[in-house]
């Protein structure tokens, strides 16, 4: 599938140069966040836990479907700000929290991971329900769009999206695992472990979880087990997206960037693509940064989010 690339490229002002700087500014630059109409919904799963979603009503046909990143929540200001500018154009909005995420805390006992395609097909089927007749375009973030592509790629009996957007995924998790435990990655790293330690406080296996130094230890400790996975390497190898690209058939663009510091396009450049997969791989950006000086909120990510959303609701198999 080749689509047109967004007309603007990702051009980063001077002090938002590099895979670093572009990362943390994207985080930590301001952002005019509006209030919004938002529904709250309980998606339950059928195991006793529960997902806390929000909804928004469009009139466009389209019903976009958002997936945090790994520690993060539908407060999470690119969800926010990705929601109030579908909202703007007139798309319906889900937004997901995983298990036990945001608002979600306090409903789910077990954990979401890498691999927990079932719970994004329960929210997709969810969609189906209260967008029915609309073409579902799922966007997962980071682990979500790892999760997504390997809902996509391998679990293609569960429901899948009409469409889908994976923006920086985690290809190579045994890979990605190792890069942040170098350098300055070591920040990330951190980020991640001192969110998800907060997350599973009170939860069956937390206790093993409060010990951990590292997110590499996290997932050993707590993740894999509480997945069902023997050891932290089972769970890397079964749950990486990369493996199972070539099996897309849903039409898909992957979102990436050249210098993303632990999850690099290179882990997705080894693997074949089928015709259903448009890689745009993005000079520079950062992981899910792309801070540029040529837009007026120099947010390039939710421009070149909404211009693949255009592309793939007009695109016809």
């Amino acid at each position: 599938m080749n689509l047109a690339r967004p007309p603007l490229a990702c051009v980063p002002p001077p002090w938002a140069r590099g895979a670093h700087l572009q990362t943390l500014a994207a985080q930590y630059l301001p952002n005019p966040l509006p209030d919004l109409p938002w529904q709250p919904l309980r998606l339950d799963l059928g195991d006793g836990d529960a997902l806390a979603l929000r909804a928004l009503d469009g009139t466009t046909g389209v019903a976009v479907h958002l997936f945090h990143g790994l520690g993060g929540s539908v407060e999470g200001h690119y969800m926010r700000r990705l929601a109030a500018r579908l909202h703007a154009q007139g798309h319906a909005v889900l937004a997901a929290n995983h298990r036990g995420a945001g608002e979600g805390a306090g409903l789910a006992r077990h954990t979401y991971h890498s691999g927990a395609t079932a719970d994004m097909a329960a929210v997709l089927r969810l969609g189906r329900q209260r967008f029915p007749g609309q073409l579902q375009v799922a966007v997962g973030f980071s682990i979500s769009a790892n999760i997504l592509l390997l809902l996509a790629g391998r679990d293609r009996h569960l429901d899948l999206p009409d469409r889908a957007i994976a923006v920086n995924p985690p290809a190579d998790l045994e890979a990605c695992s190792q890069r942040l435990g170098v350098g300055f990655n070591r920040v990330y790293d951190q980020y991640f472990l001192q969110r998800l330690r907060r997350e599973v406080q009170g939860r069956p296996g937390g206790e093993a979880a409060r010990a951990t130094r590292t997110l590499r230890a996290f997932d050993a400790a707590y993740t894999a087990p509480q997945a069902g996975f023997p050891t932290r390497e089972a769970y890397y190898a079964l749950c990486s997206c990369g493996p199972h690209l070539a099996g897309i058939q849903v039409p898909t663009v992957i979102l990436t960037s050249r210098d993303d510091p632990f999850a690099p396009a290179s882990d997705l450049l080894v693997r074949p693509v089928p015709p259903s997969v448009h890689l745009h791989v993005e000079a520079t950006g950062g992981h899910m940064g792309y801070i540029t000086r040529n837009l007026p909120d120099r947010r390039w990510l939710d421009y070149a989010v909404t211009h693949y959303l255009a592309a793939l609701a007009a695109f016809r198999p």
